[in-house]
């Protein structure tokens, strides 16, 4: 499984509706790409306990990550015109983002990752 992982921000200056129009139109993206497996959308969670939370210095209040079979639906996604219309939107929505795609196995399988 391939795993496209972003994480952002939405401008500081977008008012509460606009913000859930981006989310929304990640959502609605999300249902017209067929090689998309699952695509789920978060906001960040803050527990406050001692550990890795203090170490990160960047803060992203979102993630989305979005599932494929395979590098073949990732670049599917891509290349999709559902994709370029939320990537325009997205760009002008966001003040800063990372994105990165993963390949994913089972924990029982991570020889898979070094052979």
């Amino acid at each position: 499984m391939i795993a496209h992982v972003i994480l952002f921000n939405p401008r500081p200056e977008l008012t509460p509706e606009a913000r859930r129009e981006l989310l929304e139109a990640l959502a609605a993206a999300s249902t017209r790409i067929p090689s998309i497996r699952k695509f789920r959308v978060g906001a960040r969670v803050k527990h406050g306990l001692p550990g890795y939370e203090q170490m990160m210095h960047d803060d992203y209040g979102f993630a989305a990550i979005i599932e494929f079979d395979d590098l073949d639906g990732l670049k599917a996604y891509l290349a999709h015109p559902s994709h370029e219309s939320m990537g325009r939107h997205f760009s002008e929505s966001a003040s800063r983002a990372l994105a990165y795609d993963y390949s994913l196995v089972d924990a029982a399988d991570v020889r898979q990752l070094t052979d």
